[in-house]
């Protein structure tokens, strides 16, 4: 079977090249997207080394093909292909769907190649064990941020992961962003935090719009000034290094406005409710990864 990917003369890609590697995305959902666009937008690899598919096909393939160059594949033959061919498989369908599709290619999987998963709440062991083999396997927490360069990402390896191969994960979320090494057991920890946590900026955001809306300016004057409010924010942190309680107290003049507005979401507890909104968000995500081990490694191991 002709893999869809573009070969290098002489011999096969080597991970110390990372721009010669073929990239296939097992799920083109806003994730993969984002990932995909970043590596294309920084130069890490061109177009035709990134192959994409999911479930469904259609119009989400074509969308994707015109916005980014990238290959696609849509019948059970093209899918083996560009899974055959490809250096990195990227895990990034949805995670009720992992178990049927980590089967699905086990009989594709060797020691050549390097899965890097992007599913939250599936640990690296559940995904060998499906797989059927100790893998070289690159578990990832990335976010939707990643899209405009500006992603923040966790990584753990599998024991197989050889320097060569972590080099080339690394390459690949540096291209989106930021990235942290982590102990595996912290990576549902990174999902309440930063995997999730665009999010909550979002709504929190979407408050802020509005309650300017509700005090009288019109919806474009309070979008502007929200934006540029939290965007400058967090320049000034990471500009100034301070922690973020010290640059709250720098604009909080006692009996002023600034903290009237703090004095009542101290009193509605909002800074107990959004860090127990961040714990439930790793906790889903644990949850997630155990309802699929149970299933896969039996509930002897689990206990």
């Amino acid at each position: 079977m002709n893999s869809p990917f573009p070969t290098s003369a002489g011999a096969p890609a080597a991970f110390a090249q990372p721009e010669t590697l073929s990239y296939c995305f097992f799920g083109a959902g806003s994730m993969a997207e984002a990932v995909a666009r970043g590596m294309i937008s920084r130069g890490l690899c061109g177009a035709s080394r990134i192959g994409m598919f999911n479930r469904s096909g259609g119009s989400r393939l074509t969308e994707l093909r015109s916005a980014y160059g990238v290959l696609t594949a849509e019948t059970p033959e093209e899918k083996e292909a560009m899974l055959a061919g490809a250096d990195v498989i990227v895990l990034s369908m949805k995670p009720k769907d992992a178990e049927e599709a980590l089967r699905s290619i086990s009989h594709l999987i060797d020691g050549s190649k390097l899965i890097v998963s992007l599913i939250a709440g599936l640990s690296i062991r559940t995904i060998q064990a499906l797989l059927g083999t100790k893998a070289a396997v690159a578990r990832t927490m990335p976010n939707t941020s990643s899209t405009i360069g500006l992603g923040a990402t966790a990584l753990s390896y599998s024991p197989e992961t050889d320097t060569e191969q972590r080099a080339a994960v690394e390459q690949l979320f540096r291209s989106i962003g930021l990235i942290t090494v982590v102990e595996e057991r912290l990576l549902e920890a990174v999902t309440g935090l930063s995997g999730s946590g665009p999010a909550y900026l979002y709504y929190i955001m979407e408050a802020m719009i509005e309650a300017g809306m509700e005090m009288g300016l019109d919806s474009d004057s309070s979008r502007e000034l929200t934006v540029q409010t939290v965007l400058g924010a967090a320049e000034m942190m990471r500009a100034t290094g301070e922690r973020p309680a010290e640059l709250r107290r720098k604009v909080t003049s006692p009996n002023g406005t600034t903290q009237a507005a703090i004095q009542l979401m101290q009193e509605h507890r909002v800074a107990e409710f959004f860090k127990a909104g961040m714990k439930k968000s790793a906790q889903r995500a644990d949850e997630i990864g155990r309802e699929i081990e149970r299933s896969v490694l039996g509930e002897r191991e689990q206990t």
